[in-house]
């Protein structure tokens, strides 16, 4: 589950990372009021409005600009609200805005220069592992930094049993080229990091910029945080900052159908038990000369009402021109995943208008076959792979 920026900056804040402070609004006017109250807690007499969406890349797209006094607050705070924003992360419609982050200005002139760091913590699945990525090409495509610059780019891996040791968040700071109070600074920083990311049960935190000031403080800038889903029953308080605005509202439904569904960019609908089974039909399709419009994952139980929803469902997407049904009965029979198709169709009438091909293997699946075809609907049956690979490629030539 992905948060916003103010969400990320909330967890790691309760962790004690410092963060650049900023308060949230969602209308032009509340934006003022929240830049008043910063004043009045931070001393900041600039401020910087920061969309917040569920990407990267707002700078790019206008979606982060500085405000030199109150009127210019509210100015672009009407400005980005409201607009739909396009990062290299967006789709090409981009992401409709519908809050700010009135954030303090942390670039403020001092003794030293600032710096900008980039800071993650993910898990390695090749080692089993969490690993600190970081770089001292903060404020830029860490992807950029990689292709270009890859020497630029170190990571450190943390054993799970023993947590971040002293020594490895000092070797980060080193690395970083700090030294004194902000190498000090750097080293808290990466061990509260480090405990924000495993105690939130999150997949990444991605920090970028991680920001040395001019008085030698630092403090995250931004925050991109991806929470574990599967352990989201262990923090309650987590689980209510979902903001389903933000989701596909077709896999936003599914999840709520207690369906198991990703939307893609291709013209075949895909409804499958399993999630082997479903990604081995995506490459059936795939040879079969077509594109998987989705992935879908019926579960154990196929019943009518259940596959009427799953195909409800496919057909919102106006791309796609067949659907392939694809379910191997161990735990379900197969005749009865077909009379749950057959009803469906029934139900569903006129709302059906791409071709459906229905392929069964397994308990049943002989008789499964012969309900289909003795229907009288226009399901086309298969029970062979190939054979289904086969009719994909006719309904859609």
């Amino acid at each position: 589950m992905n948060l916003h920026e103010y969400q990320g900056k909330e967890i790691l804040n309760s962790f004690g990372v410092r963060i650049q402070r900023g308060i949230v609004a969602s209308t032009p006017e509340q934006a003022v009021e929240a830049a008043k109250e910063l004043t009045d807690q931070t001393g900041t007499s600039w401020y910087v409005v920061k969309a917040q969406v569920h990407a990267g890349g707002r700078g790019k797209g206008g979606g982060v600009k500085l405000a030199k006094n109150l009127d210019e607050v509210k100015r672009i705070s009407d400005e980005i609200l409201g607009m739909m924003l396009v990062t290299p992360q967006t789709s090409a419609e981009g992401k409709l805005v519908n809050q700010v982050l009135i954030a303090e200005d942390v670039y403020y002139p001092g003794e030293v220069e600032t710096e900008e760091f980039y800071i993650s913590v993910l898990l390695n699945r090749a080692t089993g592992r969490n690993m600190v990525m970081y770089s001292t090409e903060g404020g830029m495509d860490i992807e950029t930094v990689a292709e270009e610059t890859p020497h630029l780019i170190f990571t450190e891996e943390i054993d799970p049993g023993t947590g971040i040791l002293p020594f490895q968040a000092r070797k980060i700071a080193f690395n970083l080229g700090l030294s004194g109070n902000a190498f000090k600074e750097m080293t808290k920083f990466i061990s509260s990091l480090y405990k924000a990311y495993v105690s939130s049960d999150s997949a990444m935190f991605e920090i970028n910029p991680v920001l040395k000031t001019s008085d030698n403080k630092i403090l995250a800038v931004d925050a991109k945080v991806t929470l574990d889903e599967n352990a989201l029953y262990r923090h309650k308080d987590y689980a209510e900052m979902r903001d389903i605005r933000e989701e596909n509202p077709i896999e936003v439904e599914a999840k709520a159908a207690g369906l198991n569904y990703v939307d893609l960019d291709g013209n075949v609908g895909c409804m499958v038990n399993g999630a082997g089974l479903a990604m081995g039909t995506m490459d059936l399709i795939k040879q079969a000369g077509g594109e998987p419009a989705n992935f879908l994952d019926v579960g154990g139980t196929a019943d009518a009402a259940r596959v009427e929803t799953a195909f409800g469902i496919i057909l919102k997407d106006q791309n796609v021109k067949a659907i392939l049904v694809n379910i191997f009965g161990g735990i379900v029979r197969c005749d009865r995943v077909a009379q749950g198709v057959v009803d469906a169709y029934k139900n569903m009438g006129d709302k059906i208008n791409v071709p459906i091909i229905c392929r069964l293997q397994g308990t049943n699946a002989k008789e499964a076959k012969e309900l289909i075809d003795n229907s009288g609907m226009e399901i086309i049956s298969a029970t062979e792979f190939q054979e289904a690979a086969d009719k994909v490629q006719v309904v859609l030539a």
